[in-house]
């Protein structure tokens, strides 16, 4: 069963970097279940969303640098694209190790925002089609609700079309 807290200083860094951004947003914890494989479809199922509202948030290095691309859980990062909308020509998948150090977060609840450094961060251009999109809020069994402007502010981010 979902439930809906309220933000406070006290939460994820993701929570406490809106917060202070004042940005607004909504939680929604969920029970995680150990043995998911697929974390942002578990989301959807259990907050009882569309899937393609939900988004995953995925790192790649294009032409050696650190990437974030963020898409719906129901498709796959474009590598290329991805590269393309950073104007770079090379990209690959990032190691979750890597991943893991260089957001501070772990895999399947690494949140575009609240990152230990700042990333160049690419949103799909599918999430402008929503009021509101659903991201990881910095663990797993944690989204975070937010308007995709609010969080294109929060990252930094630019909208391409970078999903498939």
């Amino acid at each position: 069963m979902a439930k809906k807290t309220r933000p406070s200083l006290g939460g994820t860094p993701a929570t406490v970097a809106l917060t202070r951004a004042g940005i607004a947003f909504t939680l929604h914890e969920y029970e995680h279940d150990p043995r998911a494989t697929s974390f942002g479809l578990e989301a959807a199922e259990a907050l009882g969303l569309p899937p393609a509202q939900v988004f995953k948030t995925l790192l790649a290095t294009v032409d050696g640098a650190l990437t974030v691309g963020i898409v719906p859980v129901t498709g796959q990062l474009d590598l290329k694209a991805l590269a393309r909308a950073v104007g770079g020509s090379r990209a690959a998948m990032a190691e979750v190790a890597a991943a893991e150090r260089a957001t501070g977060y772990v895999a399947g609840g690494i949140s575009p925002v609240g990152q230990k450094r700042a990333h160049p961060t690419v949103l799909d251009e599918t999430a402008s089609g929503f009021a509101t999109v659903f991201v990881s809020a910095g663990r797993r069994g944690l989204d975070l609700e937010i308007a995709p402007a609010d969080l294109v502010t929060a990252t930094g981010a630019i909208m391409a079309a970078i999903g498939r």
